[in-house]
């Protein structure tokens, strides 16, 4: 699988303005062939983001390999990480 310039454009719309409570739900019923994790940006802030969207960052996950790995390559992409960030008080 992997993910087009169509479907990088919605998960940037849905990242940019989906509330936070439902974009989780978004995601998973817009994506449903991509594996989705959700973590706290420092569980994994020494890798670089492929993108950064206000509270967010997101990472592309390849699983092609027995294990999966991050990329930066949207056509190896079989999944996403989304890191949220704290919000500044």
């Amino acid at each position: 699988m992997s993910i087009d310039a169509d479907e990088i454009a919605h998960i940037e719309e849905l990242l940019a303005r989906a509330p936070a409570e439902t974009l989780f739900a978004e995601l998973r019923e817009r994506f449903p062939d991509l594996s989705l994790t959700r973590c706290d940006a420092s569980d994994i802030d020494t890798e670089t983001p492929f993108r950064e969207y206000g509270r967010y960052s997101l990472y592309l996950v390849d699983s092609a390999d027995h294990c999966w790995r991050l990329t930066d390559d949207p056509r190896q992409a079989t999944g996403l990480v989304v890191a949220v960030r704290k919000a500044l008080s």
